[in-house]
């Protein structure tokens, strides 16, 4: 097996961010691949006006690529303040705002996997309240995937970068899709299994993948340490892919690490061509 076995899909909001959003597309389909995911790009508004969303379409549509992954609003990342859905007050009113519009931006252009950060712990605010809320704002969000006939994708982060972020461990990650799927009785929660974060929590990577695989709905990859391509760091991510294949993990890879000192179209040195064709 190994990294041409592969289905890879580039990130947008970490590759290719030296260039404006609306030239991104086309410079990911030009580097070779036929699929991107992006964070929520308008990290200041969640319900952008109606021809942001248009000409981010059209850049996707015209670069030829297809949009496989997109984020709910979750404030600005990457930084500290991970996450709206379970911060009570204007930042969960945000993320309601935002949730239709970001499942029907993704159903417009085929896209069946939405991703939503649980949100950081706020001084003051009894832990138990913003679990209650994040609950709620889940459920909210499971159904408008299942609208859409896409999976809820919930993540955990790492604890020395996020350190206000309590989904810091796959277990409680996939806890919390347990407890979405039992509050929405539509089973579409699914764990996303971002390796460089889980490796920056000091787990134990193959035993997260012979428990998880199946339960896991998306990757992602950087290497650890420095979040840079793979070979930059110490993980065997080529070893671990291949892990998740025997696993029976079908999906595909996204690539969410940082280019370097380079032009993001010189960081995939690494990649087989015929890996990052796939749409």
């Amino acid at each position: 097996m190994g990294f041409a076995d592969q289905r890879f899909t580039v990130n947008l909001s970490i590759l290719f961010t030296e260039l404006p959003l609306l030239e991104r597309p086309a410079a990911a389909a030009a580097a070779g691949f036929g699929a991107v995911e992006l964070w929520w790009p308008w990290v200041d508004s969640p319900t952008p006006d109606r021809s942001e969303l248009e000409a981010l379409k059209k850049a996707i549509e015209d670069a030829g690529v297809r949009l496989t992954g997109l984020n709910f609003y979750a404030g600005r990342l990457p930084g500290p303040d991970r996450g709206a859905l379970s911060v009570p007050g204007e930042e969960s009113e945000k993320f309601r705002a935002n949730i239709e519009v970001t499942a029907d931006f993704a159903h417009s252009l085929g896209c069946t996997a939405l991703n939503a950060l649980y949100g950081n712990r706020v001084d003051g605010t009894d832990p138990a309240e913003q679990d209650a809320l994040a609950l709620e704002n889940l459920a909210l969000a499971a159904r408008a995937a299942d609208r859409i006939d896409a999976v809820l994708l919930i993540e955990a982060l790492n604890a020395a970068e996020s350190p206000l972020y309590p989904l810091v461990s796959a277990p409680a990650a996939v806890g919390i899709t347990d407890k979405v799927n039992e509050a929405t009785g539509l089973g579409n929660a699914r764990f996303l299994m971002d390796l460089y974060h889980l490796s920056m929590n000091g787990e134990d990577l193959p035993s997260v993948i012979e428990r998880y695989a199946a339960r896991t709905g998306h990757v992602q990859i950087a290497d650890n340490p420095g979040r840079g391509a793979p070979g930059t760091g110490s993980l065997p991510l080529e070893d671990l892919l291949d892990r998740l294949r025997k696993a029976g993990y079908e999906g595909r890879v996204g690539l969410e690490y940082k280019p370097g000192d380079r032009p993001s179209a010189e960081a995939f040195a690494w990649l087989p061509t015929g890996a990052r064709a796939a749409r």
